[in-house]
């Protein structure tokens, strides 16, 4: 059975002196469709316990993972999430889009009123694409699972995927033949097919659906949400 995040991480950083932990989620990165969305979590030594149920957005049902909206807003210093359009990920590829939306994210942070500078920023995975987007990065630690084990980093992952999949919603309005409300704009069957048959939109990334199989971005592109 899946456990809830912790606050185990981020409160060892708060015993070593940080005055604020920021947690980072990305979301879309294999979508074929739709923007990349990177959440940013802020929380102080004295947040308290973070919601319960709290966990990596992609183990939690859509009705729990709306739930846990509002009591991560509650519960954290700020929030934010930071996107960078299809068109940008064309144009500088999908790492490089992800640090784009990072730095938004922050930026919002920062106007929130978050000293991102003093911060000891926690991203999940094991590779760093959020320092080449700054000009002064902070402190900044990857860690593997970390939308699984830290709850700062599982609030950021939640915010980001409601967010993003609000978008996608939207852009199904304007798109339906692709099926956007179901598939999120990953690549399922049916979504391939409605390219087949209908050609691509201005909200898909056409650098992927460009490569070759098996070279360039398309290798990043999923039928599972991530």
């Amino acid at each position: 059975m899946p456990t809830d995040a912790t606050l185990e991480a981020e409160r060892a950083l708060f015993a070593a002196g940080a005055p604020v932990v920021i947690g980072v989620d990305e979301v879309g990165r294999g979508a074929l469709a739709g923007v990349v969305a990177v959440g940013a979590c802020a929380i102080l030594p004295t947040c308290g316990e973070h919601p319960a149920g709290l966990r990596d957005s992609k183990l939690l049902s859509p009705t729990k993972r709306a739930s846990l909206v509002p009591l991560a807003h509650e519960w954290a210093l700020a929030i934010a999430v930071g996107e960078a359009e299809p068109s940008e990920v064309d144009e500088v590829g999908i790492v490089a889009a992800l640090g784009l939306a990072g730095r938004r994210a922050l930026i919002a942070l920062h106007a929130a009123g978050v000293d991102v500078a003093a911060a000891e920023v926690l991203v999940d995975g094991v590779h760093d694409w959020l320092s080449p987007a700054l000009m002064s990065p902070p402190s900044i630690r990857t860690r593997a699972k970390a939308d699984r084990d830290c709850a700062s980093v599982a609030a950021a992952s939640v915010i980001a995927k409601e967010h993003r999949d609000a978008l996608m919603r939207a852009d199904h309005a304007r798109h339906p033949v692709y099926g956007w409300d179901g598939n999120k704009g990953y690549g399922s069957a049916a979504h391939l097919a409605a390219i087949a048959e209908h050609g691509p939109s201005p909200r898909h990334r056409h650098s992927w659906l460009r490569a070759p199989a098996g070279t360039g971005d398309a290798r990043g592109a999923s039928a599972v949400e991530v």
